[in-house]
């Protein structure tokens, strides 16, 4: 005899058959509801993605997983794939929130990448000493910068003959990435100097008789001394005349940096004039071993556009600073003159 089910009069076997389909029926629709779900916002908080170049779709999704972007690496791994957007991803920042479902996320990195950039200003005249600070600010490992600005094999012109880029570092305004090297930071720098060294330029350097490196050196002297760039050119057509004529060059900014001191810290009674060093354009005659700092287009063009003449056509040999403006004369005795009447 068949048993009959209390409740529907159904036969044991068939209720046992029911039940299975149903609770089969409801595992379905809680794995499919399950999966869907893996689809939809991870609730976390707001996260950038930067996308580094190299990184891969599987390294991105564990990230995102792990920073609540999404639920599954797996499930934003096959979107990324079917979508195509794999393949098209490119560097850069990408602002992404716990709110976005899995094809917002993919369809936010299919979109423009928001490159993140450090904007430091290297202002001209400045030391190679005094730039690693300048990076530091900017967020930059202090040690590794100064370190590559020591490193004279980034340039031709310095490699061999001095033992740091002094003189070889454009001063501008940069923008690097956060997460760029000390290299490459060193090395981009170096380049947009170089960029300076055009034939037309190296020839009329080369008219004055002057190597790349020896127009770098006084272009660095006139940046030291002038005080505006007005006077660069001035300042420039005195130490070529000067030059020429085997007259020592007679520059503060040169002891001062043979002294590893500041232009203000020399002292004329302690004797510093007289202290020789490779740099010192008082004790010794020509240019000085190197640059003294970082010269830019302002006076790096006075040396190759220099003024040499007075209005009255005589050469220009000595200048002076005094009173917000500039004296020039020819003799040293018209020099000393204004010494006395303007100092």
């Amino acid at each position: 005899m068949t048993t009959l089910s209390p409740k529907r009069g159904l036969p044991l076997w068939a209720s046992i058959l029911l039940a299975l389909i149903v609770l089969g029926l409801l595992a379905a629709l809680g794995a499919f509801l399950y999966f869907r779900s893996l689809f939809g916002a991870a609730g976390g908080p707001a996260y950038t993605l930067e996308v580094a170049k190299g990184e891969t779709v599987s390294q991105i999704g564990r990230e995102l997983q792990d920073k609540g972007i999404v639920k599954d690496a797996r499930i934003f791994r096959y979107v990324m794939g079917q979508t195509g957007v794999a393949s098209r991803l490119k560097e850069g920042a990408y602002d992404l929130n716990g709110n976005m479902t899995v094809d917002q996320v993919v369809k936010t990195l299919d979109g423009p990448a928001r490159i993140p950039v450090v904007n430091v200003t290297i202002p001209e005249g400045r030391r190679i000493k005094d730039l690693p600070a300048i990076f530091e600010k900017a967020g930059f490992d202090k040690a590794a910068i100064a370190a590559a600005l020591n490193d004279p094999t980034f340039s031709t012109y310095a490699n061999g003959k001095q033992k740091n880029l002094e003189g070889f570092v454009f001063p501008a305004t940069y923008e690097f990435r956060p997460k760029d090297s000390a290299t490459e930071i060193v090395k981009k720098m170096v380049a947009r100097m170089e960029t300076e060294f055009t034939p037309e330029n190296v020839a009329k350097a080369g008219a004055l008789g002057l190597s790349v490196r020896d127009w770098v050196i006084l272009a660095s002297m006139v940046q030291a001394e002038a005080a505006n760039n007005g006077e660069m050119p001035i300042i420039a057509g005195v130490f070529l005349n000067r030059l020429r004529d085997g007259i020592a060059l007679g520059s503060d900014p040169t002891v001062a940096y043979g002294l590893g001191k500041d232009l203000p810290e020399l002292d004329r009674s302690a004797g510093d004039f007289k202290i020789d060093t490779p740099y010192s354009t008082y004790t010794r005659q020509g240019l000085p071993a190197g640059p003294i700092n970082n010269p830019g287009t302002p006076a790096l063009q006075s040396v190759l556009n220099a003024q040499r003449q007075l209005a009255d056509g005589r050469d220009a040999l000595y200048f002076l600073h005094a009173g917000g403006k500039i004296y020039v004369n020819h003799t040293y005795a018209e020099h000393l003159r204004d010494n006395d009447l303007y100092r």
